[in-house]
């Protein structure tokens, strides 16, 4: 069977976000991480070179695989920022209708920035798929 290619390193996240060039989305990147943090109760952590996870759990698929990842995570993309909150993202459709601007994919909820987004709501987004 294949590795796994994203990981838990030992980067640094704040070197990281402190490497993205456009102030705004670096402050974005801030922002988010100080949200995810206060949700998880966890410490952020590089997987891979460009996801940042909170938290640890282990993941066991119907065929038996396990792997090791993150309870919620982000990545600051150049073109939006992906954030890993899966449970959530199918299963709170209420909330979304109210977030703003935002697309989604499996598992994952796109923002292009900070100022599209109903910050109350995604405070809550991020609490309801912690809970999950």
């Amino acid at each position: 069977m294949a590795e796994l290619k994203t990981k838990q390193t030992d980067a640094n996240v704040e070197a990281f976000l402190n490497n993205i060039e456009d102030l705004q989305k670096r402050q974005d990147a801030f922002t988010i991480l100080a949200m995810m943090e206060a949700t998880t109760k966890a410490t952020a952590k590089m997987w891979g070179p460009a996801i940042i996870g909170f938290g640890d759990k282990r993941l066991v698929y119907n065929n038996g695989r396990e792997l090791d990842w993150f309870i919620m995570g982000f990545s600051p993309r150049k073109q939006n920022f992906a954030l890993y909150v899966s449970a959530a993202v199918k299963d709170e459709q209420g909330l979304l209708s109210k977030l703003g601007k935002y697309k989604t994919g499996k598992g994952c909820l796109y923002i292009n920035k900070i100022e599209d987004i109903h910050m109350p709501v995604l405070t809550q987004i991020l609490q309801q798929g912690l809970e999950k």
